[in-house]
C-alpha cells in the first residue's frame, strides 16, 4: 500500500511532501518507509521493521494519521 501526501506551497517555498508506503522484505517481514521533505530537494527516508503486515499497515495508519 503507498499513500502520498502534500501540503500547498506556502509562499515562496516549494510544496512539502509525505511518501509511506508498506513493501515486503527478504527476512519474511514488512518494511513501513516514510519518506518526506519539500519537493525538488532530497527529502528524509526512515524504515520501520515489523514481523507481520497487519503490524506495518497499523503503523503506516498512525503515521498517516500523525500527518493529517
Amino acid at each position: 500500500m503507498r499513500i502520498y501526501m502534500q501540503l500547498p506551497p506556502i509562499a515562496d517555498k516549494a510544496p512539502r511532501f509525505y511518501h509511506l508506503h508498506v513493501q515486503e522484505d527478504l527476512l519474511e517481514g514488512w518494511t513501513l518507509i516514510k519518506e518526506s521533505g519539500y519537493q525538488g530537494a532530497s527529502g528524509r527516508v526512515t524504515r520501520e521493521h515489523y514481523p507481520s503486515r497487519e503490524d506495518a499497515m497499523q503503523a503506516l495508519i498512525k503515521a498517516r494519521d500523525a500527518q493529517l
